[in-house]
């Protein structure tokens, strides 16, 4: 943290003398013009390799762009003049993971040495979608290269995931101890509605729905022409409903093998809190850079 505050002041710093001057000598506007469009990125990565720098330490990674929140959303603006922006922000994520892994046949007769035990191979898939959008309004006003701002901008959001298993290893109708099969996914274990042990085939959780609204305030100062160091701060509420999933399960009653179709719990939440509601507005509370161009 104090590197990147020192880092902010070097930077400020080397522009204080011409902190009422709006144009470069070579005549460019450092304040953003009606028409201009601007996008965001977070800027601790470059504060901590100035920090760095200044501060003479070993190991000076090279900065890398980042997103300006942890939730991967994308977020610009476009100025209606030089008071006045709508802001975007947008996530649209599609994800999928796949393993394998061979695992011991149970049942197999004991291999005698060097013979390889048989094998049979588990799988497991999982896939997630994750859309986020959110639109406001900004003001704008300020004095010289130091810009304030506030507004307000409303938010939406769509989550899912699926998880799918396979098992080398077939159930036995007559044993009903489904836990003790062997399994990569030993610890993938639940009881079904008859109160027998069964292992979970395909987990799909209920869609979840997000909704916010926020008001925000900040502040930035064009260190270049159309280059600004920033933050802000916002506060408002949100709303989110999770509908019910399905998770499908194998067992044995010790008689016959059978599956169900389980459904699992709905949930709701709101809150007002500061900040990221949902996790579709892009800027948060921290240190941002904004090109704008």
């Amino acid at each position: 943290m104090k590197k990147s505050i020192l880092a902010v002041a070097v930077v400020l710093g080397s522009t204080s003398l011409f902190a009422q001057d709006l144009t470069s000598k070579k005549g460019e506007a450092y304040l953003p013009e009606a028409g201009d469009y601007a996008i965001s990125i977070d800027a601790t990565p470059f504060l901590n390799y100035f920090g760095n720098f200044f501060g003479k330490t070993a190991a000076n990674a090279a900065p890398t762009w980042n997103y300006l929140t942890n939730n991967q959303t994308i977020t610009g603006k476009y100025f209606v003049d030089a008071e006045t922006a709508y802001r975007a922000s947008l996530r649209i994520g599609f994800g999928s993971n796949k393993g394998s892994a061979m695992i011991g046949q149970t049942g197999a007769t004991a291999p005698v040495y060097p013979a390889l035990a048989t094998e049979v191979e588990d799988t497991y898939k999982m896939g997630n979608t994750n859309i986020g959008l959110a639109v406001g309004m900004e003001k704008r006003r300020g004095f010289g290269r130091l810009q304030g701002f506030y507004g307000a901008e409303l938010g939406f959001s769509i989550a899912s995931t699926k998880e799918t298993y396979t098992y080398g290893n077939a159930i036995v109708a007559a044993d009903n101890n489904v836990a003790g099969i062997t399994s990569n996914f030993g610890a993938n274990m639940v009881v079904d509605s008859y109160g027998f042990d069964a292992r979970v085939l395909e987990n799909k959780s209920g869609t979840t729905f997000g909704f916010g609204l926020r008001g925000f305030i900040g502040a930035e100062y064009f260190v270049l022409p159309r280059l600004a160091v920033g933050g802000e701060f916002g506060w408002g509420l949100g709303f989110s409903s999770t509908g019910a999933g399905t998770m499908s399960t194998e067992s044995t009653d010790g008689v016959a093998i059978g599956t169900q179709d389980i459904e699992t719990t709905k949930m709701s939440s709101f809150g007002i809190d500061s900040d990221d509601i949902n996790g579709v507005f892009g800027p948060a509370a921290n240190l941002r850079i904004t090109l704008h161009f």
